[in-house]
């Protein structure tokens, strides 16, 4: 008798590898056996299990959604100076500001496809920032390198001032940041310190409200009644069971995907989300998934928020540019 029937049919299959317990293949997602390094593999496919086998070559590239933009460092800055991780990019290290071709993969991803021909501008915005001059005096640039030129002068003024930045904080001025260069940069890095600072004696002056009105013990009392109540509930037993399986459906559905999770005490929980490219902490209540800290600056609004509503919070502070994150890792 032919057991093989019975085990399913074994499929091949060349696919880009990202990290992870999972491969995104053009029509489902694939739990990997054994992780190999990231690249492009070819999977022996068997069921929803996907085991590497051997590098390959990049396959299944064609007809994928373009993208084209200039590099800096390892993200894709394309139009509306969005600044995007592009994957796999090759060993050698491409040179600053090289024009890129990439793909959208099937899993939302950008993944690296070719360098493409420079012209004179690549080479005079590598001099420019060699030479600590500003791109006001270059004709002929291109939006995407003239963002990309940008980003790198922030990054310098972000080393010398020990002020971290993500790109969706300062994607509105980073145009005028290659104009105005590194006097710019610096402005815009204090105005965000200014305001992360402004959003922290923010939480600390609630906290001594907190503390004067005795909200920390009513607060205490709620959350001791929440946790009995969720004892005697079947959906205690039901999140013991499934763990974070209800946090990564919330998140998913709203576009979101969950990276990392920390469980505190008072029944909070510590969740680490990557959403439109960027990472964000933020503390839930872990019955309602209520949020307490969002890890954004929302002027105090904080628990008028849902870990559901929070990305969709996050998109409109970004479109806006009026995002502040105030957690880190």
């Amino acid at each position: 008798m032919d057991y093989r029937k019975f085990l399913g049919k074994v499929e091949s299959a060349v696919l880009p590898y990202f990290g992870g317990a999972c491969v995104d293949a053009p029509s489902r997602r694939l739990r990997v056996s054994t992780p190999p390094t990231p690249g492009w593999w070819r999977f022996e496919v068997q069921g929803r299990t996907a085991t590497a086998r051997e590098p390959a070559v990049p396959e299944g590239l064609d007809g994928l959604p373009l993208v084209r933009g200039h590099l800096w460092g390892a993200r894709l800055v394309r139009e509306g100076a969005v600044a995007e991780t592009v994957l796999l990019l090759p060993d050698e290290e491409p040179p600053r500001f090289s024009p890129v071709r990439a793909r959208r993969w099937h899993d939302g991803s950008l993944v690296f496809e070719a360098l493409e021909f420079e012209g004179e501008a690549e080479g005079s915005a590598r001099r420019v920032l060699e030479e600590g001059r500003t791109l006001a005096e270059v004709k002929a640039v291109p939006s995407s390198l003239r963002a990309a030129f940008g980003y790198a002068v922030l990054e310098g003024a972000s080393r010398a001032l020990g002020i971290r930045f993500s790109p969706a904080e300062v994607r509105g001025q980073v145009l005028s940041v290659a104009e105005g260069g590194h006097p710019a940069a610096e402005a815009r890095l204090r105005a965000l310190a200014i305001e992360r600072d402004a959003h922290v004696r923010s939480v600390e002056a609630r906290l001594v409200e907190l503390e004067t009105q005795r909200r920390r013990e009513e607060e205490a009392a709620q959350l001791q009644t929440e946790l009995a109540r969720m004892r005697s509930h079947p959906r205690h037993v039901e999140w013991q069971a499934q763990g974070l399986t209800r946090v990564e459906r919330v998140l998913a559905s709203a576009g979101a995907r969950m990276l990392d999770s920390r469980r505190l005490g008072n029944q909070r929980l510590e969740v680490t989300f990557s959403f439109m490219d960027e990472r964000f902490i933020t503390i839930v209540e872990v019955g309602t998934l209520q949020v307490v800290d969002a890890g954004i600056c929302l002027a105090g609004a904080d628990r008028e928020v849902t870990l559901e509503s929070l990305p969709s919070v996050i998109r409109e502070a970004i479109r806006n540019d009026v995002l502040v994150i105030t957690r880190h890792a």
